[in-house]
């Protein structure tokens, strides 16, 4: 299935972050889709094409870790970058199985949201 726009799930369950980051990937090409937990990003997930994916790790209900283990068993192409608040996040063993490593985490407040179009163009290259 042929995309006019990279696809990019926004999975955090902060409003304003989600609809700040929705505009921000908008207006920088993507078609966006969100979800306030990880559970609604996953149906998401099944019921389309997604290209990208930022998550938070604290979320409602399934955390961040855990949604990106079952995401990648429903997408094992999604590129994916982790947004998150803790300043003392440490990457669990079982994502640098899956292949994520300190790169793909970016933590907020983020000075410049192009931070987070330069990460996905480092991790992935083409259209970020």
């Amino acid at each position: 299935m042929s995309q006019e726009f990279p696809v990019v799930l926004i999975v955090d369950d902060e409003p304003l972050i989600r609809e700040t980051l929705a505009d921000f990937m908008e207006d920088s090409g993507y078609e966006v889709l969100t979800a306030e937990s990880g559970e609604d990003g996953l149906e998401i997930l099944k019921r389309g094409h997604v290209d990208y994916a930022t998550v938070d790790m604290r979320l409602p209900g399934m955390d961040g870790n855990a949604f990106i283990i079952q995401a990648l068993k429903i997408n094992p192409q999604l590129r994916l970058c982790i947004f998150t608040g803790s300043t003392d996040y440490v990457l669990p063993a079982e994502l640098s199985e899956l292949g994520l490593g300190d790169d793909h985490v970016l933590t907020k407040p983020l000075m410049s949201l192009d931070v987070l179009l330069e990460r996905f163009e480092k991790l992935y290259g083409a259209q970020a």
